[in-house]
C-alpha cells in the first residue's frame, strides 16, 4: 500500500499532526535539514503541504493567514467514528471547542483543547495510512500535562479508549502509556503548569521523532535556527536518550533514536 493510498484509522488513535507556522518556505527548509523530508502539494492548496519520508506520509505543515498570533504548536489528531459525538463529550467534560467539526475532503475535522489548556484536533473519515511507532511517522506522541490521571480519564472517556479491544492503557509510576496492539502509541506525563510564564512549560503534545543519530539531527537542527528549550523538570525520554528542539518558528519537537521503546529517563 501506498502512502498516499487512504484507510479509515483506529478511532481512539492518532491518526495525524498537523503544523501551522508563519513562513511555510522557512518551514520547509528547516525540517528538510533536521529530518530529511519531502514534500508535495495537499488538496487543501498552495499554504499547506504533506511532508514525507522514505516516500510515506509524516506530517501537514500549514501557513498561518496574515494576522494570526498563535505561537506554532504540533497538533496531533485523533480518529473519531462520529465527530459529532467526539464534540459535545469535549464540551460536556469541561474543555474548549475551537474549531468544528467541519467538512474538510472526505473527512469532517475539528480542534479543541483540553481541560489544561492541551490543543489537540479530532477526525472522522479516512485518512492517510500513518500510525504512530511506524516507517514515517513519529515514534509516539508524549503529553505534558498538569495531573496524569485526570488527563487520562478526559481522552479515555472522548476517545472512547475502553470501548477498543486493540487499545491498552497502562498506569506506570507518575506516567500513562497507550498502546495499540502491544506498541506504544502516545504516553501522559505530569509536569504542565498551566499557569507557567513559558509557554513550553505549559500542558501540550510533544511529537517524537525517531533519527538514526539523534546529535547528528540535533547540530543540523542548531545550524538551521533551533534552540534548546528548558523544559519541566519532569519531562521523560525513552530508553536511550533523546533530545527536546525548539524551532526557528516556535514549534516543540524531541528527537529519539530509531528503534527506542517507551521507557524512564530525561532529556535536554
Amino acid at each position: 500500500m501506498s502512502g498516499a493510498e487512504q484507510v479509515v484509522p483506529v478511532a481512539g488513535m492518532p491518526c495525524w499532526i498537523n503544523l501551522m507556522v508563519s513562513d511555510l518556505v522557512a518551514a520547509r527548509a528547516f525540517y528538510a535539514a533536521v529530518l530529511g523530508w519531502e514534500f508535495r502539494r495537499s488538496s487543501l492548496g498552495d499554504q499547506f503541504v504533506v511532508a514525507s519520508a522514505y516516500g510515506l506520509p509524516v506530517a501537514g505543515i500549514g501557513e498561518r493567514r496574515p494576522g494570526l498570533a498563535p505561537a506554532s504548536e504540533w497538533t496531533p489528531y485523533f480518529a473519531v467514528s462520529d465527530a459529532d459525538v467526539t464534540a459535545a463529550r469535549i464540551q460536556e467534560r469541561g474543555a474548549t471547542l475551537a474549531v468544528g467539526p467541519i467538512p474538510l475532503g472526505r473527512g469532517r475535522a475539528g480542534l479543541a483543547a483540553d481541560p489544561d489548556g492541551a490543543t489537540f484536533g479530532f477526525w472522522e473519515g479516512p485518512a492517510l495510512t500513518w500510525a504512530p511507532g511506524g516507517e514515517s511517522a513519529p515514534a509516539r506522541l508524549d503529553l505534558q500535562t498538569r495531573d496524569v490521571f485526570d488527563a487520562a480519564r478526559f481522552y479515555g472517556e472522548v476517545f472512547g479508549w475502553a470501548e477498543e479491544a486493540s487499545i491498552d492503557v497502562t498506569y506506570r509510576h507518575q506516567h500513562v502509556v497507550v498502546e495499540r496492539d502491544g506498541r506504544p502509541a502516545l504516553s501522559l506525563r505530569g509536569g504542565g503548569a498551566a499557569r507557567a510564564e513559558q509557554p513550553q512549560l505549559r500542558p501540550r503534545w510533544l511529537v517524537n521523532f525517531p533519527v538514526d543519530d539523534v546529535e547528528r539531527a540535533v547540530s543540523a537542527a542548531i545550524g538551521a535556527g533551533a534552540t534548546r528549550p528548558q523544559l519541566a523538570a519532569t519531562s521523560w525520554a525513552p530508553k536511550g536518550f533523546s533530545r527536546t528542539l525548539q524551532s526557528p518558528d516556535g514549534g516543540l519537537f524531541t528527537l529519539s533514536h530509531r528503534g527506542a521503546t517507551v521507557g524512564s529517563g530525561s532529556t535536554d
